[in-house]
């Protein structure tokens, strides 16, 4: 699945870069993230519970960010499990500054399977897409 989003900050790259960046902040706002902690090497541990139809599981994840161009570009890579199914996933996330405002531009691509990947296909567009707003919205309140 692809998914892709743009989000409009008010502040400049660095100060929105800091909060993409901060563990406090992203586990403030990925929806459902009940523990997040650092691994190491830009890679973290986090626990997160997801309502979605009539699944309700909670899922392990590791993420670890890559290619790291601070204040430009970072890349994601996302594998989570649970007793539901597993996804794995990759995003660019690009910043881009224009009239002291950041735009957030991030692409996404993930698979799933087990019980999350009978769901259907616009379920999880649907869902997915609604997470990652709510997430972005969350840190577009915690920048100002």
């Amino acid at each position: 699945m692809k998914l892709s989003g743009s989000y409009e900050f008010n502040a400049t790259p660095e100060k929105v870069w800091q909060t993409l960046t901060d563990p406090t902040s992203l586990s403030d706002c990925i929806p459902g993230c009940e523990k997040m902690e650092a691994l190491g090497n830009d890679e973290y541990a986090a626990t997160v519970s997801i309502a979605m139809g009539p699944i309700r599981s909670k899922f392990n994840a590791k993420v670890k960010m890559v290619d790291l161009k601070p204040y430009e570009s970072y890349g994601l890579v996302i594998e989570g499990t649970g007793p539901s199914g597993f996804v794995r996933g990759e995003s660019l996330v690009k910043l881009t500054e224009s009239d002291g405002k950041t735009t957030v531009d991030v692409d996404s691509e993930s698979s799933s399977g087990g019980l999350l990947a009978r769901v259907g296909q616009r379920m999880m567009e649907s869902f997915s897409r609604n997470m990652m707003d709510r997430f972005f919205t969350c840190l577009q309140e915690s920048v100002k």
